[in-house]
């Protein structure tokens, strides 16, 4: 039996639509799977139906630019990792967007399999988080309940 395609969810998010779907194509060779959308319109709907776990984001699109989409997806979707893959960057939009909590800056063009190995570790990123989190979750209702305890032998004390 075949590998099968890896189970990331993968947003490309770029008006160029040549571009997003040749991009779409080569990443799907690689077994992973993605949909496209070609502006950020588009990709806040698509978000809102189905959140992915890595969103690759051009920066320079009509209407609601890279920027905006950004500050919306990763103030309303924490877990989401945005790559910001754009064409026409400043050291002022890196800043921003690695402020705003960009997983990843990078610049067109790019190989794909560059692209892929960051989108794996973009990944990778959110299952620890996750992870971590439920450590953390665990640890709190293990100090919970050994409180409980605590109390109930000094109930048992003061007798």
């Amino acid at each position: 039996m075949g590998k099968g395609k890896e189970k990331i969810k993968i947003l490309l998010v770029d008006d160029e639509k040549d571009f997003a779907n040749t991009l779409a194509e080569r990443i799907n060779m690689r077994e992973l799977s993605s949909s496209v959308a070609l502006d950020g319109e588009e990709a806040l709907e698509l978000v809102s139906n189905e959140v992915p776990d890595v969103m690759v984001l051009d920066l320079r699109m009509p209407g609601i630019d890279g920027i905006e989409v950004l500050k919306r997806v990763r103030k309303t979707y924490p877990k989401v990792q945005v790559i910001v893959l754009t064409g026409k960057g400043t050291e002022q939009d890196e800043k921003e967007v690695r402020k705003l909590g960009a997983f990843e800056y990078l610049e067109k063009p790019i190989e794909v399999d560059t692209l892929v190995d960051k989108i794996r570790r973009a990944y990778s990123a959110t299952v620890e988080s996750s992870l971590m989190a439920g450590v953390f979750a665990e640890a709190g209702e293990f100090d919970t309940a050994k409180e409980i305890m605590d109390q109930e032998e000094k109930k048992k004390k003061k007798k």
